[in-house]
């Protein structure tokens, strides 16, 4: 089988693999549509780990079985995440479960921008669900980052009627925008440098939009009743967006931070003036197996469009074309990897 080697951003060597064979418990998954994620393109978290096999944001078909599984059949369409809590520790049993472990433990064989995935018995049992018929593969593999994006939400406590800011319009802030005008979030005020990602941001529901360099904070409170936002999420990783986020806050609003930034950053804020504020700061990371349910549920239903947010297609030979594209987005959102 086929699978494209990651070594660097500019550098994925598409190479032949021996095709995994399942074991017990183990499921082969034929790869029908993996999805680009952000976080591959991340080189100072990703390169020291090279050569790898990436992609985690996957959807297909059952292409084997090993022994002991029940679940699923040869021939079923299927999602799978490659993060699955342990469901035992500490962390499991108070609702932590991104907190676990074994959550970065846990993975593919060999990654999803392959041909195949050999998914674990511990990924079979939490982390593999049923497509349902009215979902495609491709909109299937938006599970994964839509169910970082419900429990990001929900976490830091958004409520109908709130005011929100979110700080970079890429696929994770359109999906952030589209679940929280769903939970009945608004206005919904959007940034991005990139004018093409602007006015998808207005096609996908967000009441204003503007660019980083303008004053935001001026603008928010002159469209929003002369209050600053109850939630800011920030959706980027660049220093000016996360240092921004804190005049943005209404007193007592909350501040998520969705994306990580580069690990030489450190933020310094004044903090008794936040103290005052009583801002509640959030920070989330991953997807447990309910997020991932719930996420699936909302796109089977329409709730959120994900499909609309896909602009470009390659195949697994043209995958580098895909990961220049992303790392140098051009009117591009979503970038879909069909193997």
């Amino acid at each position: 089988m086929l699978a494209a080697v990651y070594h660097t951003n500019s550098d994925l060597r598409v190479e032949e693999f021996p095709r995994p064979e399942p074991g017990e418990g183990e499921v082969l998954i034929r790869v029908r549509a993996s999805g680009i994620c952000g976080s591959d393109l991340m080189e100072w978290y990703r390169v020291p780990k090279a050569p790898l096999v990436l992609g985690h944001e996957i959807a297909g078909e059952v292409a084997e079985i090993g022994s002991g599984v029940s679940r699923f059949r040869v021939g079923d369409r299927v999602v799978a995440t490659h993060h699955v809590p342990c469901k035992e520790c500490r962390y499991c049993l108070s609702g932590r479960h991104t907190n676990c472990p074994m959550i970065r433990k846990s993975g593919f064989n060999p990654g999803g921008f392959s041909e195949f995935v050999c998914v674990a018995p511990p990924n079979v049992e939490r982390g593999v669900l049923h497509l349902p018929d009215n979902v495609s593969f491709e909109e299937g593999s938006f599970t994964e980052p839509l169910g970082c994006v419900t429990r990001a939400i929900r976490a830091a406590g958004l409520c109908s009627g709130d005011s929100v800011t979110i700080l970079g319009s890429g696929t994770a802030g359109l999906l952030c925008l589209q679940y929280a005008l769903h939970l009945g979030a608004g206005p919904v005020f959007m940034t991005d440098s990139d004018e093409f990602r602007l006015c998808k941001a207005m096609e996908f529901g967000a009441a204003y939009v503007f660019s980083p360099e303008d004053d935001i904070s001026s603008f928010v409170m002159e469209n929003n009743s002369g209050y600053l936002s109850d939630m800011v999420i920030v959706c980027t990783g660049a220093r000016a967006a996360i240092k921004s986020a804190f005049s943005l806050a209404s007193p007592s609003g909350k501040i998520l931070f969705f994306a990580p930034s580069d690990p030489g950053f450190r933020l310094d804020f004044p903090f008794n003036d936040y103290w005052w504020s009583g801002v509640r700061i959030v920070s989330s990371y991953a997807a447990a197996p309910g997020d991932l349910e719930d996420a699936l549920s909302l796109i089977e239903k329409g709730a959120v469009d994900v499909g609309g947010m896909i602009t470009h297609r390659f195949s697994l030979r043209d995958i580098q074309r895909g990961f220049t594209l992303a790392e140098n987005p051009e009117k591009s959102l979503k970038i879909m990897i069909t193997p």
